[in-house]
């Protein structure tokens, strides 16, 4: 679960509710707060590694700092 790790350890402060959705034949969507942030099902492919916390900082935290700095 690296991709909840490296949502939670880098932006928990804005964080809500993170949720993943995991299914059949190895399916797995994240949520943020209720919006879907990225699906497996929906792109046919594994997200890459550090491409979900990509995805969130450009959706949701352009102007946000991490955690911790």
């Amino acid at each position: 679960m690296s991709a909840a790790n490296d949502l939670l350890s880098k932006y928990q402060h804005v964080i809500d509710t993170l949720t993943l959705h995991t299914g059949s034949k190895g399916i797995f969507d994240v949520e943020v707060d209720g919006e879907l942030l990225y699906s497996e099902h929906a792109t046919g492919r594994h997200a890459e590694p550090g491409e979900i916390l990509e995805l969130f900082r450009q959706h949701y935290a352009q102007d946000i700092t991490p955690y911790g700095t």
